[in-house]
């Protein structure tokens, strides 16, 4: 799963190197760090005109903007839908 923000395109630029595109559908564009593969951002100009996607774990502060909405459940994994009850860890589950 990945979280997105939403913004004017023109709102939108890359302030160090150029992103990579890949052409993920007729219309659907995926954006990429050419260095990486850190995917950045995702435009469709058919269903979103004017919009950008942005990778909110991108930012230099994801928590400015915190998640308001789940979108795009049509498709999403069964399991998903109690995913938020699942035990948290905050870096590995113990070994045993």
């Amino acid at each position: 799963m990945v979280a997105w923000a939403m913004f004017p395109t023109e709102a939108v630029k890359t302030t160090k190197g150029a992103a990579k595109t890949y052409a993920s559908s007729t219309d659907g564009r995926r954006y990429f760090c050419a260095d990486c593969g850190t995917g950045l951002f995702y435009t469709n100009a058919a269903i979103l005109p004017g919009i950008t996607d942005v990778q909110s774990a991108t930012f230099d502060d994801p928590n400015a903007l915190p998640a308001r909405a789940h979108i795009q459940t049509a498709e999403r994994i069964g399991w998903m839908e109690e995913a938020h009850d699942l035990p948290m860890f905050e870096r590995y589950p113990p070994q045993n």
